[in-house]
């Protein structure tokens, strides 16, 4: 969506105080773009995980330049939904990322057999390995 210092204008307007109060939670935010300065950036803290992250390292709650006490996780709320239009989870990121070989820490000769046996592709996971999101429980994780 913005500059952190947009998205602290705004919790500024919706919880008080000054865009000052908000910048360092939104920075926090933002600061993924400089690992990987392309939208997917958000996949690291624009999700429920991150929002509680977020209170864990600023605390549950801060006091803003007006004296009254705003609960840091809502400010993180209102960072991602002006991103996101939702809140996802972290699984919602991952389950739209292909499984590559080297993010399994196994030895690649080993990958290779076990992916081109089930699956006759060995130079990646295909997408087709687990079941449709649709059609996974809750909370797994994709099987391999």
């Amino acid at each position: 969506m913005a500059h952190p210092y947009v998205h602290a204008e705004n919790s500024a307007k919706r919880f008080g105080g000054k865009p000052e109060d908000y910048l360092a939670i939104h920075e926090w935010f933002d600061a993924t773009k400089a690992w990987y300065p392309e939208m997917t950036h958000r996949s690291m803290r624009h999700h429920s995980e991150g929002i509680y992250e977020c209170a864990a390292l600023f605390g549950e709650t801060f006091i803003n330049s007006d004296g009254k006490r705003v609960y840091t996780r809502y400010v993180g709320e209102q960072h991602v939904v002006e991103d996101l239009k939702f809140i996802p989870t972290a699984s919602d990121w991952l389950e739209c990322m292909d499984m590559q070989l080297w993010m399994m820490n196994r030895s690649k000769r080993l990958s290779e057999k076990v992916i081109e046996r089930k699956h006759g592709f060995p130079d990646r996971m295909p997408s087709s390995v687990s079941p449709p999101v649709e059609n996974r429980p809750q909370g797994t994780v994709k099987s391999f």
